[in-house]
Order: structure tokens, then sequence, then C-alpha cells
């Protein structure tokens, strides 16, 4: 099997950035990369195409990226900021002919069902055509590549982040419980949640997912899911040089 080519298509937390209302210098900024959509990643191997997440932001998103095909949707949890775009994924079905499977626990399909009730009513015309394929926490193959689920805490709560090959992709976590760790060890590319510089109930700061790039020993690690706190240039410039902020459009290629 070749690779995976990872674009980012959005690396912003769930109000984005510009912030609605804000005239902050980074929601102010005219660097690109401090233009943050909602958090979402594409993969791309074997001529596929899977997305993590449909965001508010999904069709603004694969309008950018001119992306022809969607095989695959996989779920980290159901926040509005990360389904909210599900019914966007109805022109694939139109030009495809086919349904979209989607890959989530049954906890996060509970909330699509009952947020998107209309797409699963018989009679319905236009409506997305889902096949829904219920995640519990054990390794699932996608296209024929395996994608492992890594379990971690959102807050009170539980999302997943995935594994695949040697990447991994990590966001909306507050702690990575140590059975997880043990998956994320010694990757060539992993994706963290770093929110911000100070404390929040559910996600991970700057500093804490720089300790966790230490302790994990990623070869690269790329941060995802940032306000408005973190401007782009002035935060990378702290870093070094093996993590950098993930900004809307970044591509990365990670071999087999």
């Amino acid at each position: 099997m070749s690779g995976v080519r990872i674009t980012v298509l959005g690396s912003g937390t769930s109000s984005g950035v510009p912030t609605i209302g804000c005239s902050c210098d980074v929601c102010h900024s005219q660097d690109p990369r401090d233009k943050r959509l909602r958090p979402s990643v594409l993969l791309q191997f074997d001529g596929h195409s899977v997305l993590i997440d449909t965001t508010p932001d999904f069709r603004a998103q694969v309008l950018r990226v001119g992306l022809q095909r969607l095989d695959a949707v996989l779920y980290t949890h159901a926040h509005a900021d990360h389904i909210l775009g599900l019914d966007d994924v109805r022109p694939f079905n139109y030009f495809q002919k086919s349904t979209i499977p989607l890959y989530a626990t049954e906890e996060t399909f509970a909330i699509i069902r009952r947020v998107f009730a209309y797409a699963f009513e018989e009679g319905e015309s236009s409506r997305p055509r889902l096949d829904l394929r219920t995640l519990d926490g054990s390794p699932f193959e996608v296209l024929g590549r395996e994608f492992t689920p890594v379990r971690l805490e959102h807050g009170k709560g539980t999302v997943y982040g995935f594994r695949f090959g040697r990447a991994a992709y990590l966001t909306d976590h507050s702690a990575i419980p140590p059975e997880s760790k043990e998956l994320l060890q010694g990757l060539d590319v992993l994706f963290l949640d770093a929110l911000r510089r100070r404390a929040h109930p559910t996600h991970t700061t700057l500093d804490d997912a720089v300790a966790l790039v230490e302790e994990l020993k990623p070869k690269r690690a790329f941060f995802t899911h940032m306000c408005h706190d973190l401007g782009h240039a002035a935060t990378e410039a702290e870093l070094p040089a093996h993590i950098r902020l993930a900004y809307d459009g970044l591509e990365i290629e990670v071999a087999e």
C-alpha cells in the first residue's frame, strides 16, 4: 500500500477564527494561517478519500480543496462543530450513486440520528444516503487500511482519535489515558489538541500539548483545534522545530 496524504481542512476551535464579534489581533490578522475553520482532516490513500468529522464548514472546506470523491467519514464525537456539515455529503451521493459509510460509536450515532432525523426517514427524497457502521473501540478496516480508535477524555466525556499506520489524529482532548498513550508512542506524525495557553476544562493547553509531544516522542507533531489566543507566527516561533501549528490547507505525506 502507498502512504497517506493528510490535508488539514480546519484547524480552529468550535467558534472558528476569526471569532464572531472579536476585535483581537489574531482575529484581524492578515496571515492566512490565522484563518481557521472548524477542525477536520482529509485522508487520501490508494485513490480513496476519507474524512474525519463533518464540520459546519464542510461545504467550504471540500470546495476549497476541490474534493471530487468521498469514500467514508470517521467521527471523533458528536459535538456540533464536528457533525453539523453532514447534510453536505449529498452531492457525493448523487455523483457516486452510492451511500457514504460513516464510522462512529453508538453514542455518536444516537445524536446523529436525532439531529439528522430526516436522513433516516423512508420516503424523504432529498436526504443524505448513509451507511452507519458502529465502532466498539477495536481496530477496524476502511478501504483496506486499518484504523485504531484511541480513547480520549474530553472533560467528563469520552471522544476518540484515530491511529492509521505511522500517524494519528487527536482532537478535543483534556487528557489521554495511559492505555491510549501506548498506541501513540514514536509515531511519524501526531496531531494534538492545543486550544490556548490558559487552562480549559475540556481541552489541552499549549504547554500541556508540548509536554505530550515530549512524552510520546513523534518525529513530527502538529497542534490543532486552536482558538484566537494563539497567533500562528508568534506561537510557532516559540516551539521546537519538530512541533508546528497546523493551518487550514496544510498537506502532509506520511509514508507507509
